[in-house]
């Protein structure tokens, strides 16, 4: 047998629990696939919901992924600019297959330079944040650019997993998945979407997410001037 898939999700403080969830349940039912929870400590990391995830290993113990996936959340506003974090991400993903996110974990991926130069998607209130790091939003479920693979939004990580598992894997194994997590979405209202939510729902997200909004939007200018200072040092050497 050939050696195991080895996946891992990062943790952090204040993520999106469904970021992760979705796609880690996808994954756990690969074959052949061993699926790590990663953060800087053996400890347990709150969402922000009650439930807090333990995590399986830690960043110095973590060995060499195939697939590295960052969720996102709230969280995602302090780790752009935590430099371990983005140093255990970027040294990941030079030797892995598939470098990738869920919603807000693009931001993370590209305030550690990965996205320079590529397509990608995230939640529908941070897609204009993308260009920030040379990256060109693509408003989809799920965009693949070479070996980047990003999801958009929280329940549009299940969609991720899936598409991922079909790369990994094959199509049959993705549509077993699939069918053994029912997953057969038929949402009682319209209102997933901007483009289809009533207007004063649209507006009512809007306000109330207008100081986190601020706050995370001067979070990725931060984390953006400091990747420009490091880029041209690094030009200069």
């Amino acid at each position: 047998m050939s050696k195991p898939l080895q996946i891992g999700l990062l943790l952090f403080p204040n993520l999106t629990q469904l970021d992760l969830t979705g796609p880690l349940q996808v994954f756990s039912r690969l074959p052949n696939a061993q699926v790590h929870l990663i953060w800087k400590r053996i400890e347990p990391v709150p969402s922000d919901t009650a439930l807090a995830l333990l995590p399986t290993v830690t960043f110095e113990d973590c060995p060499q992924l195939d697939v590295i996936c960052v969720p996102g959340g709230a969280g995602t506003n302090d780790i752009v600019n935590d430099e371990e974090t983005l140093g255990f991400v970027g040294m990941q993903s030079w030797s892995a297959q598939y470098v990738t996110s869920v919603c807000t974990g693009a931001l993370v991926l590209g305030a550690a330079g990965l996205l320079q130069g590529h397509r990608a998607t995230t939640h529908w209130t941070a897609l204009d944040l993308l260009p920030a790091f040379g990256a060109t939003p693509v408003k989809t479920r799920v965009c693949i650019d070479g070996n980047r693979v990003t999801g958009g939004g929280v329940t549009a990580g299940i969609d991720f997993g899936l598409t991922l598992a079909s790369i990994l894997s094959n199509q049959t194994t993705a549509e077993a998945i699939q069918l053994l997590l029912e997953y057969n979405p038929a949402p009682p209202f319209t209102s997933g979407s901007p483009d289809t939510a009533p207007p004063e729902v649209l507006a009512m997200i809007r306000e109330r997410g207008a100081a986190s909004q601020a706050h995370r939007t001067a979070a990725v200018r931060r984390a953006a001037d400091r990747l420009a200072k490091q880029s041209a040092l690094a030009a200069d050497r």
